[in-house]
């Protein structure tokens, strides 16, 4: 039918479909070769019930007259049911006497045939194998060739290759009649028959469809009507003749539009026959219950839909037939427990039943597609999930095929939406290239007609096909079909029509939506228990959440669906406390990482319409709401486990109070400018900001064990040791660049450095105990650090205003950081020795030890006068009041009371 690279695929698909009929006749013929030894076991080793033993004198009595009346021992029946059944009364059974020979029951039991070796497989099942495709595809190619060299008119190739599939027929036919009156016993595993009737049915396929195709011998009644004999020829002999007639039939048939082509595609001819070819081929697998055949033929007719879709007029007539015609097969003659279809157990959700309507729905979605939603592929689609949503009431074994309507119908209505918005597929970074999606021209109201259809059939189906099956898994499908299918439509014809703005008639009809999913839910509520009915509330209620979201989504801003998302995750581990069901855990968990990652595409929610407003503008909204609303469902869900949802939303928790701070400090300290450079005033907020969230989760971490929190709590303190040591130190450290600290006492350094230090200090204190003695001094030590960098600042802010970074300092201004730092050594000592703290103590020996280095490396250099004097001076009196207070305070010596004289007795 298609000429160009089609030769090449049809080769292939010849190939794999021939390994695959060689695989189920070397399965057929075993299990025939094994049923046949059984057969002959059990003839030849069946007991023989003999008359109880008679007695001495009636052995006497008869024996004259037995040798002449005894007759010849028959061989027994050959089929089973005429067999003599043995008496019930008889219990043991004599051994039989000898027989004379000749009587034909003394042969002893056959030996078991050996497994057929290389050569007995080669010279008897591949030739054959081979042999047989060899035949038909000669015929194909024959006719191929006297088409393209113009050897034979039309006429004549039609009778050629009809006289050849005659003669193939025909040795087919002959060769099993031989085999079977012939006196020889035929190998099983040879199937010569089966390959001859095989090679002759796919010319066949190939001449009527010529003389139709590409000839115009026939009219299309004709051609149907011979055709459909053919098919229904190829399914009488492979009835006969087993799987390898089977499955090299029809993969001949479907193949043949491939080998045998034309120049001028014939859509309408080529789905015609593919319907018969796929009708015989399903009611042969119906028969045999052969379910690889039946995955065969699909896997075929779904491959058979891509021709044309990719030129610029798709022929949505042809195309939509062959969908609906695969379809209404395969409900008649596939799903199973519907019509003409296998039977099968109650409940159960069979993988071919749901998968064969499935495939045939992908095919009908992609012919809407590829048509840019033309009216009829969207009727055509439109038939089919409502024949789905039909197909699935009455048969359960094809439940699973509702996940197929639902997420075909969401692609549907998802790409008409992206036609209409090319904007959709923009990132900030600019457009991508190559997209330049064009706006379908497609009837609006036709989609809102079939959008609902769909809503209310899912829906609606949903809700009553509950309580109707005994299996827990049916129910579930069917509501899980039933809430998300009309949400995500809803979602689409929004972003379609809306084209994601504020609309208050999407708004009302997602409140509708939220009122009826609140009603299932109450009304399943008081039902009585049925298997899965109790999942399928959870999913109602939650369905319930969802739309009131978007309600919420489509009545005001964008930024809105943030806040939708994380109130259904809290909304969700409330339905969980009350329904404890898994799947609901796991949503929770879902909604926080679908928020997480929408903050990933846009941290600033909205865009540029933040606000200049500090503290109360979108970023309050947009993270502090989602923060509250998972720390609500942390606390809901800790309630029953403390499983990995749990933590999903705990680290969501966590991540948006933390970006909370942290957006708010940059947007007060950029003027609402959130590209701006950072400044002094944000790392110190951020700093301490990290810190007290860090002593808010080691104090937390406590009581509820959580690993998550106890990651949390090392990860905020880590930010804020690189945010001190790079920010505060490097990047925006007053001393090294110019930057305004502000006034005298209440400035940026108190902020920055003293603040910081306090709050480290608490930190230390708070892990002592819990946490390694290391990590604990480290913070200790960062404390001592920002304090007496606090110290050192504060000094130069007194002597050089609030630029830092210029003028000369001057010896009194180094005589002053001396006197500084010792006094805030001593400080340190006598905090130490009030509280007992060595920690304190051995920050002030480090300190002052500090202060001494200071004094001999640089005083003595930079100082002169009276200024290095008393430097040295007040070090000595510090330093002796330092040695006094340990020798009198701290390590006092005891001395020893005498000993009380002894009396004697």
């Amino acid at each position: 039918m298609l000429d160009g690279p089609f030769d090449v695929f049809a080769l292939i698909i010849a190939i794999i479909a021939f390994l695959i009929a060689i695989k189920a006749s070397s399965q057929a013929t075993e299990l025939r070769r094994r049923l046949n030894l059984l057969e002959e076991k059990f003839y030849a080793q069946r007991p023989v019930v003999q008359p109880p033993p008679l007695m001495p004198a009636q052995v006497q009595a008869e024996t004259p007259a037995t040798p002449a009346s005894t007759p010849t021992a028959e061989p027994p029946p050959l089929a089973p049911e005429a067999e003599p059944t043995p008496s019930p009364l008889v219990t043991e059974e004599a051994a039989p006497p000898p027989l004379e020979p000749g009587t034909g029951t003394d042969a002893p039991p056959p030996v078991p045939e050996a497994a057929p070796g290389f050569e007995e497989r080669l010279g008897t099942r591949w030739v054959v194998w081979i042999g047989g495709l060899a035949l038909a595809l000669g015929g194909f190619f024959m006719v191929r060739y006297s088409i393209e060299a113009g050897l034979v008119g039309p006429g004549v190739r039609v009778f050629l290759g009809g006289l050849f599939a005659a003669a193939l027929l025909g040795a087919g036919e002959w060769t099993r009649r031989k085999e079977s009156i012939s006196n020889i016993a035929a190998l099983p595993i040879a199937n010569i028959p089966a390959i001859l009737t095989a090679a002759g049915t796919a010319v066949a396929f190939a001449t009527i469809y010529a003389a139709y195709a590409l000839y115009g011998f026939l009219v299309p009644a004709t051609a149907f009507v011979l055709l459909g004999i053919v098919a229904m020829g190829t399914l009488a002999a492979a009835l006969l003749h087993g799987p390898a007639l089977a499955g090299l039939g029809v993969v001949g048939a479907f193949v043949t539009p491939i080998l045998v082509s034309s120049g001028k595609p014939d859509y309408w001819a080529l789905y015609i026959y593919l319907a018969i070819v796929t009708a015989a081929s399903f009611g042969l697998a119906r028969i045999r219950l052969w379910r690889w055949l039946a995955v065969t033929t699909i896997a075929f007719a779904v491959l058979w839909i891509f021709p044309g879709l990719d030129t610029n007029e798709v022929q949505v007539a042809p195309h939509a037939f062959h969908v609906i015609a695969g379809f209404v097969l395969a409900a008649l003659l596939v799903v199973c427990g519907f019509m003409f279809g296998p039977t099968i157990e109650e409940g159960e959700i069979e993988p071919v039943s749901s998968g064969a309507l499935g495939a045939y729905l992908f095919g009908a979605m992609l012919v809407v597609l590829s048509s840019a939603h033309a009216d009829l592929a969207l009727i055509a689609f439109t038939l089919l999930v409502g024949g789905t949503l039909f197909v699935a009431w009455r048969a359960p074994a094809a439940t699973g095929a509702l996940g197929a309507a639902a997420a075909t119908v969401f692609i549907v209505f998802a790409e008409w939406a992206v036609r209409a918005n090319p904007d959709m597929l923009v990132l900030p970074g600019g457009p991508m290239p190559g997209v330049g999606p064009v706006a379908t021209d497609s009837s609006v109201t036709l989609h809102l007609v079939t959008a609902a259809i769909f809503a209310a059939g899912f829906g609606v189906a949903g809700f009553f096909a509950q309580g109707r099956s005994n299996s827990a898994i049916i129910p579930v499908v069917w509501s899980a079909a039933g809430v998300a299918t009309p949400i995500a439509i809803l979602v689409a014809l929004y972003a379609r029509i809306a084209h994601l703005d504020r609309s208050i008639p999407f708004a009302i009809l997602a409140a509708l939506l939220a009122a009826a999913f609140g009603a299932a839910t109450e009304a399943l509520m008081r039902r009585e228990e049925r298997p899965g009915v109790a999942t399928s509330i959870a999913l109602f209620a939650t369905g319930t959440l969802g739309a009131l979201a978007l309600a919420l989504t489509f009545a005001l801003e964008k930024g809105w669906l943030t806040i939708a998302l994380a109130l259904m995750s809290l909304g969700t581990a409330w339905i969980s406390l009350q329904r404890p069901i898994p799947v609901l855990r796991r949503l929770a968990a879902i909604f926080a990482a679908i928020v997480t990652a929408r903050i990933v595409y846009d941290p600033r929610i909205v865009g540029d319409a933040v606000g200049t407003t500090p503290i109360f503008n979108w970023l309050l909204w947009g993270y502090g709401l989602p923060a509250a609303s998972f720390w609500g469902a942390s606390i809901l869900l800790r309630r029953r486990a403390d499983d990995a949802p749990l933590r999903v939303v705990e680290a969501a928790a966590i991540l948006f109070t933390a970006l909370l701070a942290f957006v708010e400090i940059r947007h007060f300290a950029t003027g609402g400018q959130m590209t701006s450079a950072p400044s002094l005033l944000e790392c110190a907020l951020q700093v301490c900001i990290a810190l007290a969230m860090a002593i808010g989760l080691e104090r937390l971490r406590l009581r509820s064990r959580s690993i998550v929190h106890n990651v949390g709590a090392v990860v905020l303190t880590a930010i804020a040791g690189l945010i001190s040591v790079f920010g505060l130190f490097i990047l925006e450290n007053p001393l090294i660049w110019r930057i305004d600290v502000g006034g005298a006492v209440f400035n940026l350094l108190l902020l920055g450095y003293a603040l910081p230090a306090v709050l480290m200090l608490l930190l230390s204190y708070a892990v002592v105990g819990e946490r390694g003695k290391v990590y604990a001094n480290t913070i200790a030590g960062g404390a001592l650090v920002f304090a007496l960098a606090y110290v050192t600042l504060e000094i130069r802010r007194f002597y050089h205003g609030p630029i830092l970074s210029t003028g000369p300092t001057t010896g009194a201004e180094q005589y002053t950081y001396s006197i500084g730092w010792l006094a805030f050594g001593v400080v340190l000592l006598g905090v130490g020795i009030l509280v007992n703290s060595e920690r304190a103590r051995l920050a002030s020996a480090a300190v002052i030890a500090l202060t001494i280095l200071k004094a001999f490396v640089i005083d003595m250099s930079t100082l002169t006068g009276v200024y290095r004097a008393l430097s040295f001076m007040c070090l000595g009196v510090v330093l002796v009041a330092i040695g006094w207070l340990y020798q009198r305070i701290l390590f006092r010596r005891q001395v020893a009371p005498p000993p009380a004289p002894q009396t004697g007795s």
